[in-house]
């Protein structure tokens, strides 16, 4: 129906959900954790591996290795007689990819079971057979069987298997030893205990092949609607305690167990934690209201739906690092020439280091070290920002002023991106601890201000080359700075950050509000 007034409780939530970039997240990164939550957080955790990147990487070794098979007997049998004639050229990657697709049918590509070799072992080989029967087929029906040594085809029948199972055997002892590290589970956080929650934990504990961990539930109730205990998971603390709880420990996954009709609760807990980089599902599992099963997504069998996912994630992750070291790698070569005369000249300009340190704020508030040129003089360096740059400041040397006004300080940065890789490029600039505009804190000005950090900040950003670069005294200036952040975020695409970085050098030519 399309009658506004006749929506009901889900899709007037999803309305609202919709608008809650403009909610502020209330909750600053000071929170104290209670004991159990703070001794989890403080447990070393190893960084997950995604499984769609797994699945897929495992379908291009073995697309590489069968066709480095294929390629190497006809190297070792055919080419000493006829060379490399295109026949083979075609059919050998041509079979990989048959192969991969078999593979791909026969679910050989599920994470759940590549920690397994023998449960796999008779699905391979019925699925390298019927790879390799397809094969056959277009050969005969083409009439192509004259090109082809049969030497070489049944070599690379048993030589391919064989491989195959030996990387499966590799892989089957890589996976084991992820699983037991914890790097191919989603650790989980439940929002919301009772009834409701007991029954989720419930389902997602039965689930013998799911990859949940649920490491605690959080709830704002503390009556006995939210006990202590839920099916030997504890409470952690409540939503607030969250926010902080995510940022010092990893958390790939919050499953709200409230249901939609508590519409309120639900909006609530969600402007609180949509800042965080985790996806966010609401769960269906206890809701009478029943949607069409394409509307909600699974977690092993428990209806979800949907609510926030991880800007940049899986595949989209690999992409930017690439993207990264790379062309950040690319770029801190090419510049070194114009960054050692800059060194000079700061060096010579006045006493003290060429670089300057200045801790910000990174990716989940993590605190990161931004390399700089110093533009300020020695004894009048502001490391935490607590007093912004201004046009005339007497703290700025004659080398840094043109620096600052060219961005040419911000070349070390390059350093971050290619070598430390805890800055990207691209992305949104990082701010310094207590940066603040009209004498308050950046978070207290702009609403959402902690969402800007749901992914790695950058050297350059779309605020920047859309004119919000520089000082940032008014509220005004910070609050368009993180709405064209949140823009970007939302939008994300390595196409984008190719954009950005080639409208930057045009963007720095105007320096009105450069200091």
């Amino acid at each position: 129906m399309t009658d506004e007034n006749s929506r009901g409780p889900l899709q007037a939530s999803a309305i609202d959900v919709s608008s809650l970039g403009r909610a502020r997240n209330t909750s600053g990164p000071t929170i104290e954790l209670g004991p159990l939550a703070a001794q989890i957080a403080a447990r070393p955790v190893v960084p997950a591996i995604s499984r769609v990147v797994l699945a897929g990487a495992v379908r291009l070794v073995d697309f590489a290795l069968i066709t480095l098979v294929g390629l190497a007997l006809q190297l070792a049998y055919v080419f000493p007689v006829e060379g490399i004639p295109l026949s083979y050229v075609i059919a050998i990657p041509a079979t990989a990819l048959l192969a991969v697709a078999s593979f791909q049918t026969a679910r050989v590509y599920d994470v759940s079971t590549l920690h397994q070799i023998v449960p796999q072992l008779g699905r391979i080989a019925a699925a390298w057979a019927a790879a390799f029967a397809i094969a056959l087929a277009v050969v005969f029906f083409a009439k192509l069987d004259g090109m082809f040594s049969r030497v070489w085809l049944t070599t690379w029948f048993f030589a391919g298997f064989f491989a195959i199972i030996a990387e499966r055997s590799i892989l089957a002892r890589l996976t084991s030893h992820w699983i037991a590290e914890g790097r191919l589970t989603r650790r989980t956080v439940i929002v919301g205990g009772g009834e409701a929650g007991e029954e989720l934990i419930e389902a997602i504990q039965d689930d013998e092949h799911g990859d949940v961990e649920i490491i605690g539930f959080f709830d704002d109730r503390s009556d006995d609607r939210s006990p202590p205990m839920l099916r030997g998971i504890a409470k952690l603390g409540t939503v607030d305690d969250l926010v902080e709880f995510a940022r010092l420990t990893r958390i790939d996954l919050l499953i709200v167990s409230l249901p939609v009709t508590a519409e309120e609760r639900v909006l609530e807990m969600l402007k609180k934690l949509w800042v965080l980089p985790v996806d966010i599902h609401l769960s269906a599992h206890s809701s009478r209201l029943r949607l069409r099963p394409r509307s909600y997504s699974y977690i092993g069998s428990v209806p979800v739906l949907p609510i926030y996912d991880k800007p940049i994630a899986d595949w989209d992750v690999v992409q930017k690092w690439l993207f990264d070291r790379i062309v950040g790698g690319l770029m801190l070569l090419a510049l070194s020439p114009v960054m050692l005369a800059v060194a000079i000249a700061v060096k010579l300009d006045s006493r003290g280091p060429v670089f300057f340190r200045q801790r910000r704020y990174g990716f989940n508030n993590e605190l990161i070290e931004v390399f700089k040129f110093r533009s300020m003089y020695v004894d009048q360096n502001d490391a935490t920002a607590a007093k912004l740059v201004t046009k005339g400041d007497p703290r700025v040397t004659r080398v840094g002023r043109f620096i600052r006004k060219t961005s040419l300080d911000e070349l070390p940065q390059l350093i971050n991106v290619a070598i430390f890789g805890n800055l990207s490029l691209v992305g949104p600039r990082p701010h310094a601890l207590h940066a603040k505009a009209e004498n308050k804190l950046y978070n207290d000005v702009v609403d959402g201000y902690f969402a800007r950090h749901r992914v790695k900040p950058g050297i350059t950003g779309w605020a920047q080359i859309n004119g919000w670069r520089g000082e940032t005294d008014t509220s005004e200036k910070i609050q368009k700075r993180v709405e064209y952040d949140l823009f970007y975020i939302e939008n994300w695409s390595v196409l984008f950050d190719l954009i950005i970085l080639i409208r930057t050098p045009f963007a720095l030519l105007k320096t009105d509000n450069a200091y």
